[in-house]
């Protein structure tokens, strides 16, 4: 495995050193990446309203104003996404998308996946998430294995770094409440047929308690206060693009965040432990694209590698008197792949996108164990796969104003199964009314994780890949001169084989007596997503707002599954009263879910209030003040638990 990852590395640099000489020509025309273009819905550039499926873009001005310490936050801003954060900064952070499980969320970063082959079911951390220099964030929900193969069963969301255009440069600083300080830097441009991209981010909190901070039940029996659990993190970004000639370009790039926070047990006789934990992500890529037959046919050829370590000294308490647990474990995920995708025109007959690809991946966990008995550094689990898949999407436009795809994926699997995805969507534009009807329909594959598979303890080699079918229609509306959008969509899915673990001995294989992984669940998840954004005073006051109602059943049991809100969403204001000042109160508004399975440990609904405040001082500075949670209201996104009081933030922006 080895050797075949330094291979695909080594080849990715080959290929840059080989054609960075010839670049002496412009780069290849692409569309300019705006809000009512994206890339996700189709693996090609399209206006959104085209697409049908449901889409939404989140821009780099919204990204900026979201808080360093968080910046999954601003997924708030997409209907149908919940996100769910252990104990402030730095602690787990996943998103779920209609209901569908975090481990079904497909995460990519400049398209490349970046979901963790080292996590118990390859799910993404956001807390790995820094916000660098990004230009936008393409949410595409539903299922959209038949473009993206495994994980993408809930759906997308692809975080797309800055390509270098006009030169500029941003630095900026930042420090408020629980000890926290910020720093970011950006430079990017282009010099002749090369362009580029380098940006940085170091953020420091000294944090609160994870287990218990403002949850009056918890502090109430501490005999002692709560211990802080502060957070470091670091981020950097770059991107390089050349031109060999009017129709080839060379693209490489990459993106490395660092994690290091300390955490709590929560549970035994002193949840309050002092774990630590560091997590480390790098992903990097070399693209070259070439368009041959006088722009008829685009080839895109991608090579890239991703590598997530994690590494945890676990500390906990148990047994009276108390016996101290202390554990140092460590998971190293790599993911290295080779792709190529043809855009073909069609003229009359549309776009024929198709492609293939060759995926490993590797995971590998280490353990030494040092209360109250030490052991020797061994190593836990070390299992590989490869995985090869074909796709092909055909889109047309039909009467100048009905847009149609079909397309479908096949993905093999090394010692495993082999699954087969489709997806069909249709848009129908009303260029007179301002009005687009969409809809869309397919399913979603997802391949067991490396751990439940082969973890010698609970893993199930037998395991078959867990399945979905989805659709969802909506409807788009522009009014009074596109001053006001609004968007409705209903869904409906429905998930079969999914993985979920068991305790009983007489349903696992003899060789997993404590336990194993077995594909008995079922699950159905519905509802409607809505969203407004109405431009109230021209160049003074906007509005936008989201809500999402989700059910979401477990079809055994036939209880809600755990950590769904049934109803939440979000209220935000642009008000700018005078020329070169933008003052921002929005409302987070989560429902009733329960954080257990089984409707185990109910959380009370919540609403927080935060406000966001920028003054440009000139062409150059502008100083910014964030408010959060204003109303210092008491939630919990996982039971026990905390979430920061009331708090505040300002800085200082430089940009020319």
């Amino acid at each position: 495995m080895l050797t075949s990852s330094r291979g695909l590395l080594a080849a990715s640099v080959s290929l840059c050193a080989l054609v960075s000489g010839a670049a002496q020509a412009q780069s290849i025309t692409e569309p300019t990446l705006v809000p009512d273009i994206v890339i996700t819905a189709t693996r090609t550039p399209q206006a959104i309203s085209r697409a049908g499926s449901a889409i939404s873009v989140i821009t780099a001005e919204e990204i900026a104003k979201e808080s360093p310490k968080n910046v999954a936050n601003v997924l708030r801003r997409v209907p149908g996404l919940s996100l769910t954060e252990t104990g402030g900064p730095g602690g787990t952070t996943v998103v779920r998308i209609r209901g569908a499980e975090a481990r079904q969320t497909l995460v990519l970063i400049d398209g490349v996946r970046v979901n963790d082959p080292s996590s118990g079911a390859g799910e993404f951390d956001f807390a790995n998430l820094e916000s660098v220099d990004i230009e936008r964030i393409e949410v595409l929900r539903g299922p959209q294995s038949a473009l993206y193969g495994s994980d993408a069963m809930g759906g997308v969301i692809n975080i797309i770094t800055r390509k270098g255009k006009v030169p500029r440069a941003t630095i900026s600083a930042e420090g408020g409440s629980y000890g926290t300080k910020a720093g970011r830097a950006a430079v990017s441009g282009s010099s002749g047929p090369v362009n580029y991209a380098f940006s940085a981010i170091g953020f420091d909190t000294a944090g609160f308690s994870r287990y218990g901070y403002r949850i009056g039940r918890i502090e109430r029996l501490q005999a002692w206060p709560l211990e802080a659990d502060s957070a470091l993190r670091l981020g950097a970004t770059g991107r390089v693009g050349i031109a060999l000639s009017p129709d080839a370009e060379l693209e490489f790039g990459g993106y490395t965040s660092y994690n290091g926070a300390q955490y709590d047990a929560g549970f035994g006789a002193a949840p309050d432990s002092p774990s630590q934990s560091q997590q480390r992500l790098f992903e990097g890529h070399t693209k070259l694209t070439l368009n041959t037959f006088d722009g008829i046919l685009r080839n895109t050829f991608l090579v890239s590698g991703s590598r997530t370590n994690r590494h945890y000294r676990d500390v906990s308490y148990f047994g009276s008197p108390l016996i101290t647990s202390w554990s140092n474990t460590g998971y190293a995920g790599d993911r290295v792949s080779a792709e190529y995708q043809g855009d073909l025109k069609l003229g009359t007959f549309g776009l024929l996108t198709f492609g293939a690809k060759l995926e490993r991946e590797r995971f590998v966990s280490k353990a030494r164990d040092v209360l109250p008995f030490a052991t020797l550094p061994h190593e836990t689990n070390d299992a590989s796969r490869d995985t090869r898949s074909i796709y092909a999407l055909h889109q047309i436009s039909l009467f100048e104003n009905l847009h149609l795809s079909f397309g479908g994926r096949l993905d093999a699997i090394e010692n495993g199964d082999q699954f087969g995805t489709w997806r069909a969507t249709a848009a129908y534009e009303f260029p007179t009314h301002g009005t687009t009807l969409r809809g869309s329909i397919g399913t979603g594959a997802k391949a067991p994780s490396l751990f439940q598979l082969y973890d010698p303890t609970y893993g199930t080699p037998t395991l078959s890949p867990e399945h979905s079918i989805g659709a969802d229609i909506g409807i788009d509306q522009r009014l009074l001169d596109d001053r006001l959008t609004l968007s409705a969509t209903f869904f409906a899915n429905r998930f079969r084989d999914l993985i979920d673990f068991s305790f009983d001995p007489g349903a696992c294989p003899p060789s997993n007596p404590f336990g194993c992984y077995l594909n008995v669940a079922r699950a159905r998840t519905s509802g409607v997503e809505l969203s407004a954004d109405v431009d109230v005073i021209p160049s003074i006051l906007r509005v936008k707002a989201v809500y999402t109602h989700t059910d979401a059943f477990d079809l055994e049991t036939h209880l809600r599954l755990a950590r769904r809100p049934q109803d939440e969403g979000r209220l935000g204001l642009i008000i700018t009263p005078v020329a070169g000042l933008s003052i921002e109160p929005s409302v987070v508004f989560v429902g009733t879910r329960f954080s257990s399975t089984n409707e185990q440990n109910e959380l009370a609904p919540y609403a927080r209030f935060d406000l966001y405040a920028d003054y440009k001082i000139n062409d150059t500075f502008s100083m910014y003040a964030r408010a959060e949670n204003l109303t210092n209201a008491r939630y919990q996104d996982v039971y026990n638990y905390g979430t920061a009081g009331r708090s505040f933030y300002a800085g200082l922006r430089a940009t020319w």
